[in-house]
């Protein structure tokens, strides 16, 4: 059985676990383990996480196969991006699953669910960034029709960008 469920702050650990491990599939050649490691410490602390599932801005969303967190999303209602002239937009920041759950379709359902949310808040569209190299999330993107509008260098750490494609799906 698949569900989904807004993340509260008994999900943090659980979150910090799924999101480090989901992270580094498409990353662990390309980023150098001392760099990794700092950024997955960071981005993927329980204190972080706390922070931001507690923050009234962001919503993350877990799915669940048979009662077993398989991935989850971060979105951002009201983000603004340069590229894009609409300003009621969400940013999807984070849409993850583990590996063992790949090929299942649950990208697709929580991508869906998150869709729905964008439009209950009124939104014109969603946008994100993805990784030139994570070949997996760009066909993923492009499937369901978000188009490139831009690039974008997403910071890694204090002294590396990976450079990003910024997506964008107008509704």
């Amino acid at each position: 059985m698949i569900s989904i469920k807004k993340a509260t702050i008994k999900d943090a650990t659980a979150l910090a676990l799924v999101g480090k491990k989901a992270f580094i599939i498409p990353h662990k050649d390309a980023i150098p383990s001392e760099i990794m490691v700092n950024y997955l410490n960071h981005s993927f602390s329980e204190k972080t996480l706390l922070e931001e599932i507690t923050n009234p801005n962001y919503q993350y969303n877990l799915i669940f196969v048979d009662d077993n967190l398989a991935g989850f999303s971060k979105i951002i209602f009201n983000q603004k991006n340069d590229n894009i002239t609409e300003t009621n937009v969400t940013k999807m920041e984070r849409l993850y699953l583990l590996e063992e759950y790949y090929g299942l379709g649950l990208g697709n359902k929580l991508f869906q669910h998150n869709l729905h949310l964008a439009k209950e808040q009124n939104q014109k569209g969603i946008w994100l960034y993805v990784w030139i190299k994570n070949f997996r999330a760009l066909e993923f993107y492009k499937k369901v029709g978000f188009k490139k509008i831009a690039m974008y260098d997403f910071p890694i750490s204090e002294t590396e960008t990976r450079p990003n494609d910024v997506l964008y799906l107008k509704f």
